[in-house]
């Protein structure tokens, strides 16, 4: 390892693979109390304020125990993109190092994982309205349409990008139309000043994916889901409707939320009553996320980038996990 970098854990997973409870369990133990951490949130959607049931949140308990940041910062209505998480979370990083502390980068969010790990690309911030556009081809017309324009306008982009990979296929669309120039013309800046260095040169990271047989990760995500709702996110979503927000906001298309709406027609939303629909949508929409997230995990941020992984099969329980990440951070300090 290079002493002169800041070393930062980085934990990732599915959603409902336990990432919080091990990080708990990894922290809160007598072996590593002398090793203070502090996390930053790698999560898209815990940014916003009033969504906390759905994205599940640390409670205040467990961010008593470990410092959570990147944790309500946005209103629904406002964007927030892998640009802001880099430069916020390489910030963020910076002063839990200079307290002493590990920066602990932790979350599900694999577009933001990458580019903090790898760096960001110089190409031009999301359109909202193209992307839009771009999703309502995907639902007429079919993903095989969009990658056969991807693959006219910009071939290396096609040939990189899973067919099933909404995202990236929306997002190389998405930069052609919006200035003319194929996503992968464009490369990795270079930057000067501390904050703005790239993060691989200026911090060292341990990678540490956490895996679990994928019929047990969806009964957990299944599990999760129900509690979820017992918990009151009906009523969560119904006040965030109450005081304006629809899935025309960037907070509400998340997962566990934009199923909650039905669409009446000129852009203009209600709540829907069948909550029983509402739910096994969510866990069905979960799990497919899920599905994409392991894709991405085990495919594009692994192939991509020379730092060292170490995939962990989770244990039987959360104590025993955090066992294995404990001596492999301990390996890496």
């Amino acid at each position: 390892m290079d002493n002169s970098k800041i070393p930062v854990l980085v934990l990732f997973g599915p959603t409902a693979s336990g990432k919080t409870g091990i990080l708990l369990e990894t922290f809160g133990s007598a072996a590593m109390q002398k090793k203070a951490a502090e996390v930053i949130s790698a999560d898209s959607m815990q940014v916003y304020r009033g969504m906390d049931i759905g994205t599940a949140k640390p409670t205040a308990e467990e961010k008593e125990i470990l410092p959570h940041h990147l944790i309500d910062i946005c209103d629904p209505s406002e964007q927030f993109n892998a640009g802001d998480f880099v430069r916020l979370a390489g910030e963020i990083c910076l002063d839990i190092a200079g307290r002493g502390k590990i920066p602990v980068i932790s979350g599900g969010t694999g577009f933001y994982l990458k580019n903090f790990i790898m760096g960001l690309s110089e190409a031009p911030p999301g359109d909202p309205e193209i992307r839009s556009v771009l999703r309502e081809e995907l639902e007429k017309n079919g993903a095989l349409s969009l990658m056969k324009e991807l693959a006219a306008v910009d071939p290396v982009s096609a040939e990189r990008i899973h067919i099933n990979d909404e995202y990236r296929l929306l997002r190389a669309l998405e930069v052609w139309r919006f200035c003319g120039k194929p996503l992968s013309s464009f490369k990795a800046p270079t930057l000067g000043t501390e904050i703005e260095k790239p993060p691989s040169e200026r911090f060292n990271f341990i990678i540490i994916g956490l895996s679990r047989p994928r019929e047990e990760l969806y009964s957990r995500i299944n599990e999760r889901c129900a509690q979820m709702f017992g918990r009151g996110l009906p009523d969560e979503v119904r006040a965030l409707h109450k005081k304006g927000y629809t899935p025309n906001d960037p907070g509400l298309r998340a997962i566990g939320y934009r199923e909650f709406f039905v669409e009446d027609g000129d852009n203009s939303w209600r709540l829907s009553q069948d909550m029983d629909g509402v739910q096994a949508l969510v866990a069905q929409n979960s799990r497919r996320y899920a599905k994409r997230q392991i894709t991405f995990f085990t495919g594009i941020l692994a192939r991509n980038n020379s730092h060292y992984i170490k995939w962990v099969e989770c244990k039987k329980s959360d104590k025993q996990t955090a066992e294995v990440v404990q001596k492999e951070l301990e390996n890496f300090l």
